[in-house]
Parts: C-alpha cells; sequence; structure tokens
C-alpha cells in the first residue's frame, strides 16, 4: 500500500515528536513492504513567520492531496497577545474546517507500566480504557458572531461574544460515530452535555436520545458535564465511548491525561468522510501542545505522536495488523522503565530521541 502523508511539524516540541513518529512510521512500511511518501508543510507559528499566516494556501493545497495528516503542535509565546485571527492555533481551527473533519477521537488508556505516573489512586486507574468522542467544526470555536467590541475608550463599554451552535446534523454524524466505536469496544456509549441549562445542549441529547434505537446493543447514559468532570476522577473505569461537543470535549480530554500519567501520552485522531481512494479523510495528532519550555531539549515525550502514528494506520489506511503493532511496542517500552522525564522514572530519563528509537527496536 502507498501511505501518502503530509507531515505538519508545527512549533515548539511539535518538531522532536513528529520526527521520532515519522521514524516509526518507516519502520512500519519497510518492515510490512508499504510505500511511504512523505511530504512536509507549515503550519502554526512557524508558517506565520515564513508566510504571514498560520495556514498558507499550500499546506492547504497538500492537505487536501495527502491520504492522512500528521500533526505535531502549534502555538509560540510571542503570539500570547496577538489578536485571535493572527495567532498559531487558528491554523489547526483552519485546517480542521478545510479537512472537514468533525469527529475528534481522543483514547484515554492506563497502562499497568505507569500506574504510579498518575496522581489517582492506582486502583482508579488500573484498568481505564476509554475514547472521547469530540465535535470538531461546531460550538463555540467557530459560532458566529464572535469577537471584542470596543464601544469607546472608557473599559465598561468593551464587550466580548461567542456563539455555541450546532445544527441537528452535525450533532447526528458524531453521535453516529460514537455508536459504531463502541460496537467495536464494550458496547457502552456516555452522552456529555449542559442540558439543565443550555438550549444547545437540549438539542443534544434529543438527538442523542432519538438515534439511540438504531443501535439497541449499546447501552446509552447522559451525563451533564460537571458530573462527568466528577467521575472521570471518581470512578473514570466507568466510561467505554464519551462523545461531546467541542469545548467540554477539549476540557474534558485534557483531564483524562492524568489517568494515562502524562498529557505526552495521548494521541488523537481527527475523522471527516471518506475520500474516493476509500480512506478516511483523518488529521493526526498528540493532544499537548507546542511546551516552548522544553522546545529544542531532547526531553519531551513522543508517545503521544507516535500513538497517532497508530491510529493513522488504523483509521486512515485499515493497517490494524500494523496499528496494533505500534501500541505493542510502546508498551513494550513503557514496560522497561526507559522513559522521558514527564513520566517520573526512577533512573536517568530517556530522551526523546532514546524513546523514539525504542518502540522502533521493539516493533
Amino acid at each position: 500500500m502507498n501511505l501518502n502523508i503530509l507531515v505538519l511539524p508545527g512549533d515548539g516540541i511539535g518538531l522532536e515528536v513528529t520526527r521520532e513518529a515519522v521514524r516509526v512510521l518507516r519502520v512500519v512500511a519497510e518492515k510490512w513492504n508499504h510505500q511511504l511518501t512523505l511530504r512536509a508543510g507549515l503550519l502554526g507559528g512557524i508558517a506565520i513567520h515564513k508566510t504571514g499566516g498560520p495556514f498558507p494556501a499550500e499546506t492547504e493545497k497538500m492537505s487536501r492531496e495527502a491520504d492522512a495528516v500528521l500533526m505535531g503542535a502549534v502555538g509560540l509565546p510571542e503570539f500570547d497577545n496577538a489578536p485571535p485571527e493572527t495567532r498559531p492555533e487558528r491554523g489547526l481551527l483552519g485546517i480542521r474546517k478545510s479537512m472537514g473533519v468533525y469527529a475528534n477521537l481522543r483514547p484515554v488508556r492506563s497502562y499497568k507500566a505507569l500506574l504510579d505516573s498518575s496522581p489517582l489512586k492506582n486502583h482508579l486507574v488500573d484498568g481505564v480504557d476509554m475514547v472521547i468522542v469530540r465535535e470538531l467544526t461546531g460550538g463555540l470555536y467557530y459560532g458566529t458572531p464572535r469577537g471584542i467590541f470596543d464601544e469607546g475608550d472608557a473599559g465598561p463599554e468593551i464587550h466580548a461574544v461567542n456563539t455555541m451552535a450546532y445544527s441537528w446534523s452535525e450533532i447526528e454524524r458524531v453521535t453516529r460515530m460514537a455508536f459504531e466505536l463502541a460496537r467495536k469496544r464494550r458496547k457502552k456509549v456516555t452522552s456529555v452535555d449542559k442540558s439543565n441549562v443550555l438550549e444547545v445542549s437540549q438539542l443534544w441529547r434529543r438527538v442523542v436520545t432519538k438515534i439511540a434505537p438504531d443501535y439497541p446493543d449499546i447501552e446509552l447514559d447522559h451525563l451533564l458535564v460537571d458530573n462527568c468532570a466528577m467521575q472521570l476522577v471518581l470512578n473514570p473505569k466507568r466510561f467505554d465511548v464519551v462523545v461531546m461537543e467541542n469545548m467540554f470535549g477539549d476540557i474534558l480530554s485534557d483531564e483524562g491525561a492524568v489517568l494515562a500519567g502524562s498529557i505526552g501520552m495521548l494521541p488523537s485522531a481527527s475523522i471527516g468522510a471518506r475520500k474516493a481512494s476509500g480512506v478516511w479523510t483523518g488529521l493526526y495528532e498528540p493532544v499537548h501542545g507546542s511546551a516552548p519550555d522544553i522546545a529544542g531539549q531532547n526531553k519531551a515525550n513522543p508517545f503521544g505522536a507516535i500513538g497517532s502514528v497508530a491510529a493513522m494506520l488504523e483509521y486512515s489506511f485499515g493497517l490494524t495488523e500494523e496499528a496494533a503493532a505500534v501500541n505493542r511496542a510502546m508498551e513494550t517500552v513503557l514496560n522497561t522503565g526507559r522513559v522521558t522525564a514527564d513520566l517520573r522514572p526512577t533512573g536517568t530519563p530517556a530522551t526523546t530521541e532514546q524513546a523514539g528509537k525504542a518502540v522502533c527496536q521493539a516493533i
């Protein structure tokens, strides 16, 4: 199979973790006799520096031509006070919208070797295995009107607006993806909303409830978002597939990072429609940010990026054997204890490069 992949390292540690993810891709391609075609592009802060914008037209063109996109991270401190439309993160929102990826899948799994890395007690974390399905193209991040409106020099006259908006079809498509995922797992879906306060969430619950009878083999329950945040800490093993709107998913999936031991462990897959070639449109990236405080120091955890490669192999190419091999290799390395500093190893921490090479050797 030809694996035609666009690589967007982005900013900060994105360059380092993506390098190791590509290293793993090359090993997989060689072992299973796949042809690997890689192209590199610009996104985020580096794109602003080189082209004047966070999502250049050339990057958009290449993303449409690729079978899948592997991304590192975006964000640089120098843009922290820039207007929202000129910040590196606007590039990430732009490519998601352009590619039409509407469901962000964030697996959260505990590893035996990392139980002590979580701040929660071992018995709470041991056995956690869930997928958070986050709607990706609607809600507050895209709704209009939005902006900061200056109506005079006096502070009290300035106001800001963001709009949360969803249509029935947007909710339905991400809900159906969650139910389909649950059929391949433990057959349970938890839908998260704030229907006691928000009309948008009332529509969300109505759509999910309407669709549920189409999947009689799947158990469905509903949780308010604040209760879900609490249950992720008190009883995380109750969850299998958890589906929610954009902002709730952004927040709660980061909370899930404590269950895995480090946010550096979490991969993600952003999935859209099938292409004419038969592959799923997919954008794959670790959940973590650009971490500029450790960029260039060869100490970032590459497992989130490598796990994103495993997700890519499975969802965009249907290569389940190869994906499983990558996941097994990561677990093998974790069991050796030669891990990066964020996972609090007992001995000398591994570097980003050492961790990546160890996964390749285990494959």
